[in-house]
């Protein structure tokens, strides 16, 4: 399993209109990709603006190739990019 860990920074005054967002883009974009497992949606205290979106694949390539090559990612982009301050940060991390 490959957790894909991505760092977004989105305006104080819309965080509300972010999550719900997100929530919508799993329902209709996340959840339909092949290897997609869960996602956790960590906001920030000391930096309220700061999430972390931990987002579980079967394997790297579900990811990287299944998804992001897709049109399912820039439906998903079309739903939350907008909120973003600056492009994401994206790590991923292996789960033994």
């Amino acid at each position: 399993m490959i957790l894909e860990i991505a760092c977004v920074e989105i305006a104080p005054d819309r965080h509300a209109e972010f999550e719900a967002a997100v929530e919508r883009a799993v329902a209709e974009v996340l959840s339909q990709s092949p290897g997609f497992l869960g996602i956790t949606v960590l906001r920030g205290i000391e930096s309220p603006e700061a999430y972390q979106l931990h987002i579980s694949w079967e394997t790297l390539e579900d990811h990287t190739i299944g998804f992001r090559e897709s049109e399912r990612f820039a439906d998903w982009r079309a739903i939350i990019g907008g909120f973003f301050i600056a492009p994401p940060a994206v790590a991923h991390w292996s789960i033994p």
